[in-house]
């Protein structure tokens, strides 16, 4: 008896150690990644980041160098770094006029273009007025003219409207690119913001006006923070425009004081580089103050209501 039970025993253990063996492997549920795919994903998202911050960081490397021709034997620098370029652009440049101009020109395009954008994407989302469709189109058709097309009729416009030399004028030139852009972008952010909200305005006595200023702005503001951060940073950045149409030395935005480094014979490229680090900061401010809503911003219109 006692050997008939140690061998069912023994069998029994046999058979749980095979079942034990040949068991399978624990498959990775829906959205779980195994250990190979993870470390894969992190190699990818930390070289994509090596990638995009190299630029700049050789950009300050090189704003280091006291020399114009360091660019070309960057292991120079080492042993020569100095803070003098920094200094120079700052003391002896016009560097705060083109800090001036440019946060001029830059506000008060944001601030137009934005207020612009907003109402007219509000009014085609939400009123149905003769003509409200191909009036978005005709705003996309405009941006298909290229800058060297339109800069010879805009020069004679602001010449007519003694605008040359102006910061009005470039601020306005300069929502002629913005507004159609923002205007469609602002369109489909609307279009999220469900219709019973205007409904509920107009039933407690708002206008229009009222309902789109007290109700439908605050909960726009992820929408606003994009057309806002799009306006400035194409504001920011233009150089045609703001090269044609801005005459004097002390009315230089930061795009074309940058090019007064470079003439027909020299280019003074530590200079430049230490420039371009100091004209990236006020970007990045900007950045800072509306990256909360600007993620939201950018991820609406996945889905609506």
């Amino acid at each position: 008896m006692s050997t008939t039970s140690t061998t069912t025993v023994e069998a029994s253990a046999a058979v749980t150690g095979r079942r034990a063996a040949a068991a399978p492997r624990r498959v990775p549920g829906r959205g779980e990644n195994s250990r190979a795919a993870s470390l894969a994903s992190h190699a990818v998202l930390i070289g994509a980041s090596l990638i995009a911050l190299f630029p700049v960081a050789w950009l300050v490397f090189l704003s280091l160098g006291p020399d114009k021709d360091d660019y070309l034997h960057p292991g120079r620098i080492w042993s020569k770094m100095t803070l003098d370029n920094y200094a120079f652009v700052l003391q002896d440049t016009s560097f705060f006029d083109w800090l001036k101009s440019t946060l001029i020109v830059v506000l008060g395009t944001t601030l137009i273009g934005v207020v612009v954008a907003a109402s007219t994407g509000y009014a085609v989302s939400r009123m149905r007025f003769p003509g409200y469709r191909k009036l978005m189109w005709v705003l996309l058709v405009t941006q298909m003219f290229p800058i060297a097309v339109l800069i010879v009729p805009m020069y004679q416009i602001l010449s007519d409207l003694q605008l040359i030399d102006s910061y009005l004028g470039l601020i306005l030139v300069n929502c002629t690119t913005i507004v159609p852009y923002c205007a469609w972008l602002m369109k489909g952010y609307f279009d999220t913001i469900p219709f019973e909200i205007d409904e509920a305005g107009r039933v407690d006595g708002l206008t229009p006006f009222g309902t789109f200023a007290r109700l439908i702005l605050p909960l726009a503001k992820p929408g606003l923070a994009v057309a806002a951060f799009y306006s400035f940073l194409t504001a920011f950045g233009e150089v045609a425009f703001a090269s044609t149409f801005m005459l004097s030395d002390d009315k230089y935005t930061f795009a074309v004081g940058l090019q007064t480094f470079v003439s027909e014979h020299d280019a003074q490229r530590n200079l430049m580089a230490a420039t371009a680090v100091l004209i990236a900061i006020p970007a990045a401010l900007f950045f800072y103050l509306v990256q909360k809503n600007l993620v939201a911003g950018l991820t609406a219109g996945g889905t609506k209501g």
